[in-house]
């Protein structure tokens, strides 16, 4: 399931920005109204690409780990040695997960989760405090089992 961004979502993340004495700069508000578009992680050369050359690669690096330490921007990592990039949306805080296909690096969007008690209990059983998780799901596809 796709999670487009509204134009509200992107009006909330500008706010954000300022709020924490960031200053809206172009690149950074290029980055997150195309990343409002995009319905999966994208990489950050996909970025850059799609910018055509309204900033350096550099800048787009720079701009998506301010974004990410501002928690605008969630990180993922699919097995393939390449960070990709999402908005974090307001109303999923960013929390879903990904069934990604390891030929064609497909990426589907899963809703369902663990019961978050299941993490409780792991940090009582551990003596840890504040526990999260990810979790991305790897597969072929059915376009790719046919080929």
């Amino acid at each position: 399931m796709a999670h487009s961004h509204s134009q509200h979502d992107l009006i909330d993340l500008r706010a954000k920005l300022r709020g924490k004495d960031r200053r809206i700069t172009k690149p950074r508000e290029e980055i997150l109204e195309l990343l409002g578009k995009e319905d999966h992680p994208v990489t950050a050369k996909f970025i850059h690409e799609k910018l055509s050359g309204a900033c350096d690669l550099v800048t787009v690096y720079r701009s998506l780990k301010l974004l990410e330490s501002m928690s605008l921007v969630k990180r993922f990592n699919f097995g393939d040695n390449t960070a990709r990039f999402e908005l974090i949306s307001s109303t999923d805080h960013g929390h879903h997960h990904h069934l990604i296909c390891k030929v064609c690096r497909t990426v589907v969007e899963i809703d369902e989760c663990f019961d978050p008690s299941l993490e409780s209990k792991i940090a009582k059983k551990h003596g840890f405090q504040n526990v999260t998780h990810e979790l991305e799901f790897f597969g072929i596809c059915s376009s790719c089992q046919t080929t």
